[in-house]
């Protein structure tokens, strides 16, 4: 049964992905813009941007491309760069260290901060305690990565002078982009974990233990929070994928140099196979650890259906 389920979220995962792959391409070709004006400049003459255009391919029908492009994703190759002539693959593997190294400590972050906002406010529902963690939650879904990242800055780079505004030196340096990305997080998550607990602690059991004499600290943590997990590794699951997308705009206003940055910069130099290389990178990412989810779901909770 489990073998029939992981063989049909495998095909679906791989029909997905051609998806993707099918589909970036093709939008970045629509997107406006020629890289070879940009590679040459307006005042390039016909014949120059003809002879580029032809060595780079791009003179080819774009099925054509599309097809020389499948082909070598098969075997591993994302094309060349058309500005720095460097493999995309090579590219990628110099960026995505710090991405990942970005996206899970802003995971560590929104856990540290949601998991002890989460029990307070469903130990104490209704509270001031609970009405203060959920204040908080919703100032952190409702601030997004391109204020927090600025607002951050001004107060702890600009006026406190104790964190550097931006680059990748060191742990000083992933406090901030680390902070601007757990923090949406963390609201989502503490939400999440208030909910689920509550729920948890209506159940019998939880009544049983403490008919038991069990400490209110064992309830909680082996009981009532370990039976709360389900509907948070989803979330967590689906938000880590998030944070690799959203690590675009906050590595941007960092300067971190990940995978986001990079996309950033050959968007705006038009550099085709590195935008796609990135998207699809993401893209995959996210398919992948989704995949991954559903399996620890299945795993944790064999209720689950999985015909």
């Amino acid at each position: 049964m489990y073998l029939n389920y992981i063989i049909k979220r495998l095909f679906g995962a791989v029909f997905v992905l051609f998806s993707i792959l099918t589909l970036v391409f093709f939008l970045i070709h629509i997107v406006p813009g020629d890289p070879i004006e940009v590679m040459l400049g307006e005042t390039a003459r016909a014949v120059d941007r003809e002879a580029l255009r032809h060595s780079l391919g791009l003179d080819l029908p774009v099925i054509q491309q599309w097809a020389e492009y499948l082909r070598g994703f098969t075997h591993f190759d994302l094309g060349m760069s058309l500005h720095s002539k460097q493999h995309v693959s090579q590219l990628l593997l110099q960026r995505i260290p710090a991405t990942f190294t970005l996206s899970f400590a802003s995971l560590f972050v929104a856990v540290l901060i949601a998991v002890p906002l989460g029990i307070l406010s469903a130990v104490h529902k209704d509270s001031i305690w609970d009405r203060l963690s959920m204040m908080s939650a919703m100032l952190g879904v409702s601030i997004p990565n391109f204020v927090m990242g600025p607002l951050l800055i001004l107060i702890f780079s600009l006026w406190l002078e104790w964190l550097p505004v931006s680059g990748n030196e060191g742990m000083n340096s992933l406090i901030l982009p680390a902070l601007t990305l757990g923090s949406a997080l963390a609201a989502v998550l503490s939400r999440m974990i208030r909910s689920s607990m509550l729920e948890v602690l209506q159940e019998d059991y939880i009544r049983s233990a403490r008919a038991r004499g069990l400490t209110e600290f064992k309830i909680l943590v082996f009981h009532a929070l370990r039976n709360a997990a389900l509907p948070v590794v989803t979330i967590l699951g689906m938000q880590l994928g998030t944070l690799l997308a959203g690590a675009v705009i906050t590595e941007t206003i960092f300067s971190w140099p990940g995978i986001g940055q990079l996309m950033i910069e050959s968007i705006q130099k038009r550099d085709y196979p590195i935008v796609q290389g990135c998207v699809i990178l993401i893209s995959f990412s996210y398919v992948l650890i989704n995949l991954i989810t559903d399996f620890i779901c299945v795993s944790l909770d064999p209720r689950i259906k999985v015909d």
